[in-house]
């Protein structure tokens, strides 16, 4: 099977080349900053954005959330399965 993907340059702007599973952590950042995340049960997200900012966003089941994500922080976050989707 050929790859669509070989040869191109990564943008922010097309699709991400992975997902990763997100352990949320208030120490540890992500390996990859995320482009968007992912979450399969709904909740709150509490993470340190790709600026360095701290938020809390209330998201649904199945939400996919559009913005740069340093890391996922244990405390306060109540969603689970998240994944970030990432440039590799």
């Amino acid at each position: 099977m050929s790859n669509p993907f070989s040869g191109r340059t990564l943008s922010l702007s097309g699709p991400a080349t992975d997902i990763l599973p997100v352990v949320p952590s208030d120490l540890t950042d992500l390996a990859h900053v995320g482009l968007a995340l992912y979450a399969e049960a709904g909740g709150v997200i509490s993470f340190l954005t790709a600026a360095g900012e701290t938020r809390n966003v209330t998201v649904s089941d199945f939400a996919l959330l559009p913005v740069g994500v340093r890391r996922v922080n244990a405390t306060g976050t109540t969603a689970t399965g998240l994944h970030a989707l990432v440039l590799t």
